[in-house]
């Protein structure tokens, strides 16, 4: 039963993979009656490693609470159904490319006309506009096109950049649950719905913060010699590993002697510490007792003389970490003031004492799965609090109900089944 400030609102989703289902996923902890439109085989990520027959551990931790209805959207009969279902619907959610939807006749346009105050939230890959709008795109196309992957910069022992988390997916779900809230929130105030659109690139722009932006007067010329030498990268063929060094040259991270925002490897592991203020970094001084011209007015990190001062700092503080435990310095540091944290994999987290002090694993049972075990609602309210709605669903397992809630007869369910229309 739903317990979030959505309660009541209807939305339709026609998403797959990773950031839709993550968006609508979210609406439905917030209260939304999600529908998940699948088709009948079952979308992509639900087939993706499968355990059982038509469920993943993938498609488990990104459609709690929905509805599913599994059906044919190129069958003429399961178009009428969707059509007359969009009529009760406050929201459709829909990350499919432009000349898909249309084909299918899910469209904004064709919606709208249906119902007219719909709020219809559109997330696609590249944008509409431009060379690339009808383009596909998955996370790892994107970050690849916006800069994200050359920014982290990681690669393999041949040079090759790697394959980073799904950050554009997992930006980009946040943006359809804000989107679709915002579009909810103005048809409350005026009674009109509308089109929202959002994209994988968008966000993997907006996650990029200044490294995207162009300030004239403080980048300007940091970006002009990046540009340069990332053409002359270009013209002569250089690797793209030797060229991702002199990157980070020109951007003052070359031979970098930072000690105050980074990670250190300890006696038994590793672990991570965080000062970006001035008083912060002062405390790494002096809990770990050294001194660094680091907030002096004179400091500068491209200084030769500079760099060569901070890079024999960096060396005796990593030789320093690996004197004691994680446990160890995580005490002192804490001591101290000084932000920190050991690195830890995902997988331990769920019993970790500050994840379930704070409430963020919730316990589901799915009927073919048995019990599960996922992350909490990212929100925690003092009076509509988020609750999930139940596990992810079973494919098709809500087609009947759904059908004969907008009118559709025991006899017609079973005729649609028999021509192919739905699971």
């Amino acid at each position: 039963m739903a317990t979030g400030p959505l309660d009541g609102i209807k939305l339709l989703e026609f998403t797959q993979i990773i950031a839709g289902p993550m968006g609508c996923q979210m609406l439905s902890d917030l209260g939304a009656d999600v529908i998940k439109v699948e088709p009948i085989e079952g979308e992509p990520w639900r087939l993706n490693g499968q355990f059982i027959p038509k469920e993943s551990v993938t498609f488990l931790g990104l459609n709690r609470g929905k509805k599913s209805f599994a059906l044919d959207l190129a069958h003429p009969q399961s178009r009428d159904a969707i059509h007359k279902l969009v009529k009760d619907m406050d929201v459709v959610v829909i990350n499919y490319r432009p000349d898909v939807s249309a084909r299918l006749g899910i469209d904004y346009d064709t919606l709208k006309a249906i119902k007219p105050d719909l709020v219809y939230m559109d997330s696609t890959a590249f944008g509409r506009e431009g060379a690339w709008g009808n383009r596909p795109g998955y996370d790892i196309v994107v970050q690849a096109a916006s800069g994200v992957t050359s920014t982290v910069g990681k690669v393999d022992e041949n040079g090759t950049p790697l394959v980073p988390p799904a950050h554009a997916d997992t930006t980009t779900a946040y943006a359809i649950c804000a989107g679709v809230l915002a579009g909810l929130f103005y048809k409350e105030r005026t009674g009109v719905g509308q089109k929202v659109e959002t994209s994988l690139l968008i966000n993997a722009l907006t996650m990029s913060m200044s490294a995207f932006d162009d300030i004239p007067a403080g980048n300007g010329e940091q970006r002009a010699n990046l540009l340069a030498a990332l053409q002359s990268a270009r013209d002569s063929g250089m690797p793209y590993a030797d060229f991702l060094k002199e990157r980070d040259t020109i951007l003052g991270r070359g031979g970098s002697g930072n000690v105050y925002y980074r990670c250190f490897l300890t006696k038994d592991g590793a672990l991570a510490i965080g000062a970006l203020s001035a008083s912060l970094r002062g405390k790494v001084r002096a809990t770990l007792g050294f001194e660094h011209n680091r907030d002096e007015p004179t400091y500068n990190a491209a200084d030769p003389e500079q760099m060569r001062i901070d890079q024999e700092l960096r060396a005796k503080v990593e030789a320093l970490f690996l004197t004691k435990t994680n446990d160890e310095w995580e005490q002192i540091l804490t001591d101290g003031g000084v932000p920190v944290a050991p690195i830890l994999f995902t997988q331990e987290l769920i019993d970790h004492p500050v994840v379930q002090a704070n409430g963020y694993v919730v316990e589901l049972e799915h009927e073919l799965v048995g019990p599960m075990r996922m992350q909490a609602p990212p929100w925690k309210m003092s009076v509509s609090n988020p609750t999930p709605q139940g596990p992810p669903p079973v494919l098709g397992k809500h087609n009947e109900d759904i059908l004969k809630g907008i009118g559709y007869t025991d006899d017609q369910i079973a005729e649609m089944r028999s021509a192919g229309a739905i699971l």
